[in-house]
């Protein structure tokens, strides 16, 4: 046999050599939850590892992070029951839990990349992306808080808006209401192809944010439809988008490939809260070995995804998988 490709696995230093995928820390963004409250940190039941923080606690889990060369992160708000309604004003009343927290860590920590997010259901009595009228959600009504969501993280200083509604021109709405208001440079992450998937419970878990009522399949993708995220990404692109985003990640890593392979913008794909707490689940158990997490990564990176959102970001860096 003139061809051997074990002559290529013969040891570490030769794989190691030839390896064609590369997961940096510069390639992780890290969700955080954040509660109202001082000195809060209550895990999150149904994602072990994972915690809800009270503002001070946030701050010293940036910093931690930091530490370990993590740098960006996406933060989401456990809002009480009391403060939701049905037009979502909470979400951009100036002094909220939120737009307190994104205050802070970019004044502590100004060299952290600050990444928030834009959707009503966290602030919505309802529990949907969109404004309720008899059963049905409304699209361009929405459009309008959730400028005013996006406007308020801009003042409170976010490096990135993603917007996760999945409601038709809400990026062209966004960005043409940060432009007109001098937030030009603050760019856009659109969850590009949001499907309506099983896999988000423990996320709804961690902010109570489960629709009271029916589902989100009218505005959330098909997990049938491949070829419907590229007429997403394409009218993304018109828009004004920055990055594309993929979510779930890992049972949809054809998607991220389509759209790596369709378009020139970066692609970011979310390991989502139930594919976290099912690896997870599996290695407590003895069902698969940790190595398991860094593998499940590299699959994202090996699609095409430039960023992936993970709970696993500050474990992977805290074991040194990274080097």
């Amino acid at each position: 046999m003139l061809q051997r490709p074990r002559r290529n696995r013969k040891s570490a230093v030769i794989r190691d050599m030839i390896q064609e995928t590369h997961l940096l820390p510069s390639n992780l963004i890290f969700p955080l939850f954040v509660v109202e409250g001082e000195n809060q940190k209550t895990e999150v039941s149904s994602m072990p590892g994972i915690y809800r923080h009270s503002v001070d606690n946030l701050l010293r889990e940036v910093e931690s992070c930091l530490k370990l060369g993590l740098k960006a992160f996406d933060i989401f708000p456990a809002v009480e029951e009391s403060l939701k309604d049905k037009f979502a004003t909470e979400s951009y009343r100036e002094g909220t839990l939120y737009l307190n927290a994104i205050e802070a860590v970019k004044k502590h920590f100004p060299e952290a990349c600050v990444i928030t997010d834009v959707a009503m259901d966290p602030y919505s009595s309802d529990g949907h992306d969109g404004i309720v009228e008899n059963g049905e959600i409304l699209n361009d009504e929405t459009l309008v808080v959730l400028g005013k969501m996006a406007l308020a993280h801009a003042q409170a200083g976010a490096d990135i808006i993603a917007p996760s509604d999945m409601m038709d021109g809400r990026i062209g709405y966004i960005r043409k209401v940060l432009d007109e208001n001098g937030f030009t440079h603050v760019s856009l992450m659109s969850y590009t192809a949001k499907y309506a998937s099983s896999f988000y419970g423990p996320f709804r878990d961690a902010l109570g944010s489960a629709p009271k009522k029916g589902d989100k399949k009218t505005y959330q993708m098909n997990p049938a439809n491949a070829r419907e995220a590229l007429i997403e990404a394409q009218l993304d692109v018109e828009e004004g988008a920055d990055f594309l985003m993929v979510k779930p990640g890992l049972a949809y890593l054809d998607i991220i490939k389509l759209l790596h392979d369709n378009f020139d913008l970066p692609i970011a794909a979310y390991n989502v809260s139930g594919e976290y707490a099912m690896i997870k689940a599996a290695i407590q158990n003895g069902w698969l070995p940790e190595s398991a997490i860094l593998e499940t990564l590299l699959s994202f990176r090996r699609a095409g995804a430039t960023s992936i959102l993970t709970y696993h970001a500050k474990e992977v860096l805290e074991k040194g998988w990274l080097r």
